[in-house]
């Protein structure tokens, strides 16, 4: 499988490079930057054959089956059907778009077109997530909670890496995501209830710098999730399930059990790296010509709330 990742170079650019190069029979072929120095000096660096900052020019090779975009939020939903009506397969970081209208176009290209489109809701393919959903598959677990915490400490316009970012992020559509579409995965059911405040928008950033989100589904499970980026401490996202057996705390790639007993994952899958599980699951869809998990036909269904828990903060 021969891949290019567009936004390469940046914080989650090279967790793919990572991910991708453990995966037997996957290659990246092409790199696509926003500087033409910078991205010409990345792929010299990793071995990659070809580099470019035009998205398009990629997308013109006969050696590029998918894309990965890793690019800013802005421009996922507009660069996925870019891919797509290239004629290739492609996986977008979430959120695939940073508004219903354009998730919604996405979809619309992504039937028309009958390719692999996936959200990288890599949260679904966490060791720690995947043990949780296959006791609920298997009748052991019912959520009755999640309680969830996604703190930064981010008062700047920087990434994962503390670099200068040329865009804004956002706690609703870019953060909140994850959890608005873990919950509904590991439910089963989507939010029938949702309420959302925000607190202070900075005056700098025009974003919210606090956030707070609940949701209910039809069988009764809630799930609270904070959000901030002017907490000072350790950062991430943080998750625990209280279930009707046990209570498991969830860090990432690490589960715990309500005593912070840590719960062995060996054996849940082949790697304990969640992007790499992601991009595995991307590439062995397009191989075996089916739907992936968190194609976008799924994903949606989390934009469809987030649209709602919105409509909550304008409120």
């Amino acid at each position: 499988m021969r891949i290019c990742i567009a936004g390469a170079s940046g914080a989650f650019g090279m967790k793919h490079m990572d991910a991708i190069a453990a995966i037997e029979g996957a290659e990246v072929v092409s790199v696509v930057g926003t500087k033409i120095d910078a991205i010409k000096a990345f792929a010299e660096e990793r071995g990659v054959p070809h580099y470019t900052t035009d998205l398009a020019e990629s997308l013109a090779r006969d050696d590029v089956d998918a894309v990965i975009l890793a690019t800013p939020t802005q421009m996922h939903a507009a660069q996925t059907i870019q891919c797509l009506e290239a004629g290739k397969h492609v996986m977008s970081e979430i959120p695939m778009a940073d508004n219903i209208e354009d998730a919604r176009k996405v979809v619309e290209v992504q039937k028309k077109t009958g390719l692999v489109a996936m959200a990288g809701h890599t949260r679904r393919f966490n060791p720690s997530h995947q043990w949780i959903h296959n006791k609920i598959m298997a009748g052991e677990l019912n959520v009755q909670q999640m309680d969830v915490q996604t703190y930064f400490f981010r008062r700047s316009n920087k990434n994962a890496l503390g670099q200068a970012r040329s865009w804004t992020d956002h706690l609703l559509w870019h953060h909140a995501c994850h959890t608005v579409d873990l919950f509904q995965y590991q439910t089963g059911e989507t939010a029938s209830k949702v309420q959302a405040l925000q607190g202070p928008i900075h005056p700098e950033l025009g974003i919210a710098m606090d956030m707070s989100i609940g949701m209910k589904v039809p069988n009764g499970a809630i799930c609270t999730l904070s959000l901030s980026f002017n907490n000072d401490g350790p950062f991430g996202t943080f998750f625990r399930y209280i279930c009707d057996n046990g209570t498991y705390i969830a860090r990432y790639d690490d589960l715990f059990d309500g005593s912070e007993n840590k719960i062995d994952l060996s054996g849940v899958a082949v790697s304990n790296n969640g992007i790499e599980l992601q991009d595995r699951e991307f590439i062995a869809a397009i191989q075996e010509g089916r739907a992936p998990n968190s194609c976008v036909t799924q994903a949606i269904e989390a934009m469809e709330t987030l649209h709602r828990l919105e409509e909550c903060l304008e409120a």
